[in-house]
């Protein structure tokens, strides 16, 4: 059996050229950006890629650290510590890996080396706990065009959100609860999520309302009242509403 964990990617390095690759793949994906894709296609190779490639290279270039992308770094350290725990539990009978959906490690690259080490059962578990379309879905289609150039498919299981499960809001609860202990607690906890443009929210997309149900299942382990904590959401990008509060 195989698990297979995935992220969202993240450059080779924190350069012009590299941030250029990754940018337009990621602002590539429909998914991503839900623009008519003609139009699409000239605002991105006409404009984006030759302004934001350096300005997002100078951010990255303010996190990065000696091993790497901290996304990517955190990333392995996750697979590391479950493949350590399935093999406390089940010794050699699962197999983790870790892919990201844009970049590398790629979906189709792992899936390889997963399929070649004998894996027929796979869970796939994107490190995303609140379901969106441009996240959850899109890690979903990256793995179906894999498996549509494959004779030989694994049983497949596909982790969609688990924004509510009890052990996730207790490991969220635990972490804030050490913190505080360790360092006191603020006036206000502030919970702080990737944002989307209203309109996918508006098309039905869950994500808002799983960010604002996990932050409130939190803030009830932690015995907080409403007053006690914020939602807000961060990153907008373009001119169009995105969920708020920003």
């Amino acid at each position: 059996m195989g698990i297979l964990l995935t992220n969202l990617g993240t450059p080779a390095a924190p350069e012009k050229k590299a941030l250029r690759s990754y940018l337009k793949e990621f602002l590539s994906d429909p998914r991503v950006v839900e623009v008519p894709r003609l139009l699409w296609w000239f605002i991105l190779n006409g404009v984006i890629l030759n302004i934001r490639p350096a300005r997002s290279a100078e951010a990255y270039s303010t996190v990065w650290t000696e091993e790497g992308s901290p996304l990517l770094v955190h990333s392995r350290d996750q697979a590391t510590a479950l493949q350590q725990r399935m093999e406390e539990r089940f010794g050699e009978q699962v197999i983790v890996g870790m892919a990201m959906r844009y970049g590398d490690p790629a979906i189709s690259d792992v899936m390889q080396s997963m399929l070649d080490r004998g894996v027929r059962k796979l869970l796939v578990l994107p490190l995303y706990p609140q379901y969106s379309g441009a996240t959850t879905a899109s890690t979903f289609d990256a793995l179906a065009a894999d498996f549509t150039r494959r004779r030989w498919l694994p049983e497949l299981r596909f982790v969609g959100h688990y924004h509510d499960h009890p052990a996730y809001i207790t490991a969220i609860a635990d972490s804030i609860r050490a913190y505080r202990e360790k360092h006191g607690a603020a006036d206000k906890l502030l919970f702080s999520y990737h944002g989307v443009p209203r309109s996918y929210l508006d098309k039905g997309d869950p994500y808002h309302c799983e960010c604002l149900k996990t932050s409130r299942l939190v803030a009830e382990k932690l015995g907080l009242t409403e007053k006690d904590y914020l939602c807000t959401f961060q990153s907008r990008f373009g001119r169009e509403e995105w969920l708020q509060p920003y």
